[in-house]
């Protein structure tokens, strides 16, 4: 919908570098180059300064990326909007999958909810599990994607400005490195974590966490408690290299190959199901309702 050397000029501004913009797209400097030469002559605008010391933007160039930066967004945005028209009249129920909220958990549900809706699809949208991605998402659901499936409390619909449907009750498990001395076991005491770092997500964050902390720091002070900010891949890495053990689900198990889920005999637990909009359309009300009926 937009010329595509738009977004190499972008990527190029943003670089400061051929070199760097080249290794960012994966194709030659030489082709970068040619890509920003064949702009600038069919607009008849200089856009970069250019010396030994590298890349600037001219003024020219300024005034271009701003516009250019919009240009894009707002194209994208068409096209969303436009398959978005194309869903309405069509039952598709876009299902957000990250490694953190992986599809793949629920598929068992999906046969059992065609039962109840034969013409309802599914599509898989993958997103990247980032703090301002999930604010971002969850506080958007029903504009590209439709509901996702993963953990929740209240305190965390609040903060997220979503709604949920509980599906099951999802124990709170602990996963370590498979090097781990606690790797061994196929079912942990409370007992056994005593004197280790166990990770949870920071308090406030989700009533249930605040409860297991709660009792471990008035019943069990030999586990040392480490925050951490936000479920993402970089944390399960850390778990695995800093020997510490992390606060998991069993669904999580295949997020890192070197990490074993292990179950823990205590009664802390937390809902697991569907998170959607607060307003959801009418396709995925009754997506949600066959859902209910389904478990």
């Amino acid at each position: 919908m937009y010329n595509p050397q738009l977004e190499t000029f972008i990527r190029v501004a943003d670089a400061g570098s051929f070199n760097k913009a080249a290794e960012e797209a994966y194709i030659t400097p030489t082709a970068v180059i040619k890509q920003i030469n064949l702009l600038e002559a069919s607009l008849d605008v200089k856009l970069f300064d250019r010396t030994h010391r590298g890349l600037t933007l001219t003024r020219a160039g300024k005034s271009l990326y701003q516009d250019t930066k919009y240009i894009i967004q707002y194209c994208r945005d068409s096209v969303i909007r436009a398959k978005n028209a194309m869903q309405e009249d069509t039952k598709v129920i876009r299902i957000g999958s990250s490694p953190m909220t992986p599809a793949q958990l629920l598929m068992d549900l999906w046969a059992k909810i065609q039962v109840h809706c034969p013409e309802m699809k599914f599509q898989i949208v993958p997103f990247e599990n980032t703090p301002e991605n999930a604010r971002e998402i969850l506080g958007n659901l029903g504009k590209n994607i439709d509901v996702i499936g993963g953990i929740f409390d209240e305190t965390m619909l609040d903060l997220r400005r979503c709604a949920g449907l509980e599906l099951s009750r999802e124990p709170f498990c602990c996963a370590v490195s498979i090097h781990h001395r606690l790797a061994a076991k196929d079912r942990l005491t409370v007992q056994d974590l005593y004197g280790e770092n166990l990770m949870l997500m920071r308090r406030e964050w989700s009533d249930h966490v605040d409860r297991l902390r709660d009792d471990i720091w008035q019943n069990h002070g030999q586990i040392n408690i480490v925050d951490f900010d936000f479920y993402s891949v970089e944390v399960f890495d850390r778990c695995e290299n800093s020997s510490d053990v992390l606060l998991a689900i069993s669904g999580w198990a295949s997020v890192h190959p070197l990490l074993k889920v292990i179950p823990v005999e205590w009664e802390h637990s937390i809902p697991y199901g569907l998170l959607h909009s607060l307003h959801p359309s009418k396709n995925v009300r009754q997506f949600l309702a066959a859902a209910q009926k389904a478990v």
